[in-house]
């Protein structure tokens, strides 16, 4: 049990060379089973006798470290014989980088101070019914490793050449034992191998290598080298408009991949850290960076362990493409937190982006576990007022809460309950909901509304003023409209749950009178949005008609930013505008979803125009390539267009609302979604006169075709219904 070790450290301080911390051992008796339980401040790799232990990288993951450390337990039996030797290398991850990168966090500052610490503890049970227990204590020795340098935003630098002389012992010290817990996320694995596709020389006359895919991930360098030979390599998401290599907007962080080779053959990857790259530019190679092969270059894929369930299809191969920047900016985010970017120093668990994506991401991937976690961690960081940060980890404490970022403490968890159906999430969510809105309430200006403070307002949203990030949709209008629907959330998790909510009840019914008093018009196409979907505007419809004829007015385009674009093309085709909605997703001129795709765009943009037309950046400052959040537009594909969206009296599909709208624009249009009772399938194609849809169902579901609605049992149907 990893209660009975004590926390180690090396006797000095080794700088930025990584530890690895060796124990030594005999077993003079047959081992019937053996387990190592572990955990770093800091990342870790393990073996034993040479071999790996798990396949957990980056281990012990991220989480909120002051009040949450993960450990992990391993059945290592089949790497032990009679002379054993446990190796951990340890490096400074996220609990000792650097993070953030543009300004002081007090918070990570003060988890910097704590050493490369370990905690471990091998259990032994023998064929003869006997057990022992070798444990971190001050029995254990420590070297330096080949790893000389590591850290998040900075990369890796790694001496193949260099051998320790000698050890120095490890030292017990007072660690985090009060927060320890058991592993409760999925693990960060390796998930796929991507070839790169090309080596080209650049204007610049430097020579890069292409992997025709931004990933999230590392690189596996294959080569023949001399001692001493250097492997150095850059990362960049995208090449400027005359063909260069680009980084700046990776800002500060140097993301360095530096290999110093041994003799003869061998393979090489970082062990502690990550990139987030489609371009590698090789700056140092044995032989000279022209020698360099692509077949010598492979980027493996890093994500959580998480099961893909949702798939789109249809007959425009741009708009598959946008779906699969979806797919790939997913995976290249939910690395343990879902970050808003995995490339500059940054890499942080942005409220605002995780609920605006998170329904779309429940039908791309089973991410309950992934999203529990995350949650916990939430929960955990919660100010005793109710105040919940810009990102989870909350490294940067900078209160006041922002509307829209805030509520993922109520989205989240609902959208999770309604697309997995098991309340436990909502158990252990609701007061952390609950003290949510509390904290709105006490902390407004303006009675049932929010007024005061500071906000992210739209972010990025395209109608901004000169010089402002913001949007011009009015900060207290966007407030107050989340205010009321996280109180709406809190009331539906009550229910559920059996909860007193009529606190909350009253509540909200006096939001919703205060919120038509103050706001009797909208401005923003955004306004509109939330006026109608949020249920706040007294006439939806008429709020969805005068969204409608904005967008047109201004040439049928969008101009919303992080709040408005998820809910905007759900409420265009929720009440009469479908064909409008379709208009939008299918525009390819900017701005628009499928415009990042006619650049060449593998993910999706932080900014709708991060290449401008003219082929310049937006910016250097703040322009990421992979950026999940527009990538909600996925759930209104599954949702509204396939028709796939759990009944809310069944959440979890355990019943299935199917009512695809079509386009005749589009020849067909097919989504699937592994739900936990079975895969629902959902197809429509064009005919001359008609629509045909083939529908299959695991469940008993109800289905509106044309606003026919039929209710049918588990099967496969078709229906037609005219152009």
């Amino acid at each position: 049990m990893i209660q009975n070790a004590a926390w180690i450290r090396p006797a000095q301080d080794l700088g930025d060379v990584c530890p690895v911390f060796i124990r030594e051992f005999r077993t003079d008796r047959p081992v019937a089973a053996a387990t190592l339980t572990i955990t770093a401040l800091g990342v870790y790799e393990a073996g034993i006798n040479g071999t790996r232990v798990g396949s957990f990288v980056l281990a012990p993951g991220w989480t909120t470290y002051a009040h949450r450390l993960q450990y992990q337990t391993y059945d290592v039996t089949a790497l032990l014989s009679s002379s054993n030797r446990i190796e951990v290398l340890v490096g400074k991850g996220w609990y000792r980088s650097r993070l953030v990168g543009w300004e002081p966090s007090a918070a990570q500052a003060k988890l910097q101070e704590n050493p490369a610490g370990l905690l471990v503890c091998l259990d032994l049970c023998y064929a003869d019914g006997t057990k022992e227990q070798i444990c971190s204590d001050e029995s254990w020795q420590v070297q330096e490793s080949q790893i000389r340098f590591s850290e998040i935003y900075d990369g890796e630098i790694c001496d193949a050449t260099f051998a320790a002389s000698n050890s120095i012992p490890a030292v017990t010290f007072d660690g985090p034992d009060h927060t320890l817990i058991p592993q409760q996320g999925p693990e960060i694995r390796e998930q796929e191998r991507v070839s790169a596709a090309s080596v080209f020389v650049t204007p610049k006359k430097e020579t890069v290598l292409d992997f025709g895919q931004e990933i999230t991930g590392y690189v596996e360098v294959n080569v023949n080298a001399n001692a001493g030979d250097i492997v150095d390599l850059s990362f960049a998401e995208v090449m400027d408009k005359e063909g260069n290599f680009y980084t700046e907007n990776y800002r500060s962080a140097k993301a360095q991949y530096h290999y110093i080779c041994r003799d003869g053959a061998q393979t090489y990857r970082t062990r502690l850290t990550f990139y987030g790259f489609r371009y590698l530019r090789i700056n140092a190679f044995p032989g000279g960076a022209e020698h360099a092969k692509p077949e010598q270059f492979t980027a493996i894929v890093l994500h959580s362990d998480i099961r893909r369930t949702g798939s789109v299809r249809c007959s425009n191969a741009e708009l598959n493409r946008l779906f699969e920047n979806v797919i790939w900016g997913q995976k290249g985010n939910f690395l343990d937190v879902p970050t808003d970017c995995p490339q500059r120093d940054e890499r942080l668990g942005w409220t605002g982006d995780a609920q605006v994506f998170c329904k779309a991401a429940c039908y791309n991937f089973d991410v309950e576990q992934f999203f529990t976690k995350w949650l916990a961690d939430m929960a955990a960081d919660q100010h005793e007022d109710g105040y919940v940060g810009h990102v989870i980890p909350d490294l940067l404490q900078a209160e006041p809460a922002s509307a829209a970022w805030g509520d993922a403490a109520a989205i989240c968890p609902w959208e999770v309950y309604l697309a997995y159906g098991d309340p436990a999430i909502l158990n252990a969510q609701f007061d952390c909901m609950r003290r949510w809105v509390d904290y709105i309430t006490a902390h407004t200006t303006t009675e049932y509304l929010w007024t005061g403070g500071t906000h992210y307002g739209d972010w990025l949203g395209l109608d901004a003023p000169s010089g402002s990030y913001k949007g011009s949709s009015r900060e207290e209008f966007i407030a107050s409209a989340f205010y009321a629907y996280s109180a709406s959330l809190v009331i539906k998790a009550g229910h559920v749950l059996g909860r007193d909510v009529s606190s909350f009840e009253t509540l909200l019914k006096n939001i919703t009178e205060t919120f038509r008093r103050t706001y009797p018009d909208y401005r923003t196409q955004t306004e509109c949005v939330l006026a109608a979907h949020f249920g706040l505007a007294p006439d939806p419809q008429a709020a969805a008609d005068q969204l409608a004829d904005m967008v047109i007015s201004c040439g049928t385009k969008l101009q919303t930013g992080f709040v408005g674009t998820p809910y905007l093309l759900h409420v265009l085709s929720s009440y009469g505008h479908a064909d409008l909605a379709y208009s939008l997703l299918l525009r390819r001129e900017y701005p628009s979803w499928l415009y990042p795709v006619t650049k060449g765009a593998t993910t999706i943009w932080e900014h709708w125009d991060g290449i401008m037309e003219s082929g310049d950046f937006w910016s250097a400052d703040m322009n990421s390539y992979n950026h999940y959040a527009y990538g909600a537009v996925a759930d209104w594909m599954y949702g509204v267009a396939a028709g796939i969206r759990p009944d809310p009296d069944a959440p979890g599909y355990e019943k299935v609302i199917i009512a695809p709208v079509p386009d005749a624009r589009l020849e067909w249009f097919e989504a699937s979604f592994d739900s936990r009772h079975g895969q629902i399938r959902s197809r429509w194609t064009r005919a001359e006169t008609r629509f045909c849809y083939e529908i299959t169902t695991p469940v008993d579901a109800e289905i509106v075709i044309a606003g026919t609605r039929r209710l049918v049992g588990p099967g496969t149907y078709l229906f037609y219904s005219a152009r």
